[in-house]
């Protein structure tokens, strides 16, 4: 294989690499939650408040990320968040109060907006469009595995070494990973691009007037209400509604992530590539469809007992983890690759917004005020608007040049 085959391949392997690293650092606080909680005598909505304080200043970080990510070096950008975050990470050695660990996880998330905001596009501009969703599904592999191996190191190691130790596993590996990225060539932004670039799609004020983004940024906010609160709570609510201890619980949900997540993030890639040529608006279709999937299952998970529980909670993750390369698909090909950086920085804020960003904090109210199993029913409702947007947002999907021809007719 040449050098010129192999490059991307290798690029994709390094990022994804990375973009693991950066998923196992965010979750390990869901598996030693309880620990922190009891050391520092937290209320559930404090500890819901330590991750959306992460995902709040990650989220204000973005905006100021994207543009810099369309004029500037993308790789030299990435290199020095993930430095950044690696060494704050590090500083949990000295976390010794509530504040500090608030501290810590704020600043953490400013290093970490760096990453999530400009490698997709970089991945984008690798490969040609219609590879696009089995590239990001690769590419997102990270989010279950990275979630995944969050709660097992986490759950496994925090009872003998304490809840901080786990937090130096991502370390290391993310200072040699980021100086390995600046041997990366650089790729040339929109080389694989078809569709042309409108003032919908290539410029800021014409972003605002652009339905395809809009609908797939709000399809995801929807989506990542439900997957944030469901992966900050499910653990404790399995070792406290349900009977588990913490290890175990962390040890099921773990293994139910990070296989369903493997599959969910491959066949949603493939599913919204191989529709592509046939259906317009395939990644929003297949979005959309997963979650609607998802509910019954969810539903089922929370409000039965027994050996109908971890099978509904597995199936349920399958339908909410399957949507995220094809969603994440949607969004990059909605604009133009000039404001790509941009455009997904301003998604990103929306969606962590709207999203991630409360929902721990709502989830933990909703439990002090009734009980865990109640705030679940708030994932439930943002699953049903989230399906309901994207099923019509297709739409307004942009058309994908196959041999001259667009794409979206069967």
């Amino acid at each position: 294989m040449t050098s010129a085959k192999l490059y991307p391949r290798t690029a994709l392997a390094l990022l994804t690499a990375l973009n693991l690293l950066n998923y196992i650092d965010r979750s390990v606080l869901f598996a030693v939650q309880p620990l922190v909680q009891s050391e520092f005598q937290l209320s559930n909505t404090q500890v819901g408040y330590l991750t959306s304080a992460f995902l709040a200043f990650y989220m204000l970080a973005a905006p100021f990320v994207g543009p810099l990510a369309d004029r500037y070096s993308r790789k030299r950008i990435i290199v020095g968040g993930a430095i950044f975050w690696s060494g704050l990470t590090l500083l949990t050695a000295v976390t010794h109060t509530y504040t500090q660990l608030l501290i810590r996880h704020t600043l953490v998330g400013i290093g970490e907006a760096t990453f999530v905001t400009i490698a997709p596009t970089f991945v984008a501009d690798l490969f040609p469009e219609e590879k696009r969703g089995r590239i990001l599904g690769v590419f997102y592999l990270a989010i279950p595995v990275g979630t995944a191996a969050g709660y097992l190191l986490g759950g496994n190691l925090s009872p003998h070494y304490g809840w901080r130790f786990p937090f130096y596993i991502a370390a290391v590996p993310g200072f040699l990973l980021a100086l390995t990225v600046l041997f990366l060539h650089e790729p040339e932004r929109g080389a694989f691009d078809t569709e042309k670039e409108t003032p919908e799609r290539g410029t800021l004020v014409g972003l605002a007037r652009n339905p395809a983004f809009w609908t797939s940024t709000l399809g995801m906010a929807m989506m990542t209400f439900a997957l944030g609160g469901i992966q900050v709570w499910m653990p404790t609510f399995l070792s406290r509604a349900r009977g588990y201890s913490l290890e175990s619980a962390n040890f099921m949900f773990g293994i139910i992530v990070v296989v369903d997540g493997i599959l969910a993030s491959l066949a949603g890639g493939w599913l919204g590539d191989y529709l592509l040529p046939r259906m317009k608006g395939s990644y929003y279709f297949v979005s959309a469809a997963s979650m609607a999937l998802g509910v019954p299952f969810m539903i089922v998970a929370l409000f039965m007992r027994g050996a109908v529980m971890l099978p509904a909670i597995a199936l349920a993750a399958f339908f909410l983890l399957l949507n995220t390369s094809p969603l994440n698909a949607a969004v990059l090909n909605s604009v133009g690759s000039h404001i790509r950086a941009t455009a997904f920085a301003v998604s990103l804020f929306i969606y962590h917004l709207l999203g991630d960003v409360p929902s721990p904090t709502l989830m933990g109210y909703v439990a002090d005020k009734r009980s865990l199993q109640a705030a679940f029913i708030l994932p439930v409702i943002a699953m049903i608007a989230s399906s309901a947007i994207l099923f019509y947002g297709m739409k307004f999907a942009p058309a994908v040049q196959f041999e001259g021809a667009p794409a979206g007719k069967i």
